[in-house]
């Protein structure tokens, strides 16, 4: 069945459509002005780089960036660094989403808990997460525990808030028909408030993993190591421009497919929300 004008047509009727019209057509024309920009950006690149305006030094070719990657992928560095770098990435972001829920609830919904995180998180949130990075050296040195403790630590205070916001804005209208329906306090959290906050707590998360990924890469080429933050400072330090920029492709691209499956994971988990019925937002 395909689609036209919100209505569904059968197979045949949207095969006889002029090719214009043709859902499949219009789904493809989507994705090509989707991606234009970014295939304009490489072209430029490319062309540019070949231009004799800038040494390969300075600005190395996207093909042979691409090259680049691709050796590092048949020598089996690639699977190493990438597969270290998400592993200290979602370590530390779960971790952090697990802590940061936790207190932006308790922070939310009991007096003693905002008392005491409240002024912790007002005064941490805005500062730069990096400058403890010599402290946590310090105390866990420079393996795998220093790295994932910064990115929980980085990552955290924009869930905890999230979160705080999130169950401070559940209607109390919604609240006081669960209750006149019989729903037990004990059970106001999992039942009702949860569910209503879930849309504003995975906002939180999407911004956070991106977060995660740009510590994790910080921490690698401040701590060196393997990792792609730490191939990309060998790189650096050897004059190799070309491993700079495939990291930096390499990083990229880890980034927008970790932003496309959070959205999956929103779409999937709030298939019942009213923002899963908005064409708007899908």
């Amino acid at each position: 069945m395909a689609r036209m004008n919100g209505a569904a047509l059968p197979a045949e009727q949207a095969q006889a459509l002029p090719f214009a019209e043709n859902p499949a057509f219009a789904r493809l024309r989507l994705i090509f002005y989707a991606w234009l920009p970014i295939v304009t950006l490489i072209a430029a690149w490319e062309i540019f780089s070949r231009s004799g305006l800038v040494t390969q030094y300075a600005l190395p070719s996207f093909s042979s960036c691409i090259l680049r990657i691709i050796d590092e992928a048949a020598s089996g560095d690639l699977t190493i660094n990438l597969g270290l770098t998400l592993y200290r990435t979602f370590a530390g972001f779960v971790i952090a989403t697990a802590l940061g829920v936790i207190i932006g609830i308790g922070i939310a919904r009991h007096p003693l808990t905002k008392w005491f995180f409240d002024p912790i998180v007002s005064v941490a949130f805005p500062m730069p997460k990096i400058a403890f990075l010599p402290i946590i050296v310090l105390w866990l040195g420079f393996f795998d525990a220093s790295k994932i403790s910064m990115v929980a630590f980085s990552t955290i205070f924009p869930i905890i808030t999230t979160t705080m916001l999130a169950v401070q804005g559940v209607k109390k209208e919604l609240i006081w028909s669960a209750e006149s329906l019989g729903t037990p306090r004990r059970r106001m959290l999992w039942d009702v408030i949860l569910p209503a906050s879930l849309p504003q707590v995975m906002t939180g998360l999407q911004v956070a993993l991106p977060i995660a990924l740009i510590v994790t890469i910080i921490t690698e080429m401040t701590m060196s190591g393997y990792g792609l933050g730490g191939a990309m400072q060998r790189s650096a330090q050897f004059a190799n421009s070309r491993g700079v920029f495939a990291g930096i492709i390499e990083t990229t691209i880890i980034g927008y497919l970790m932003i496309k499956s959070m959205s999956m994971l929103r779409r999937r988990l709030l298939a019942w929300h009213q923002e899963a019925l908005d064409p708007t937002t899908a």
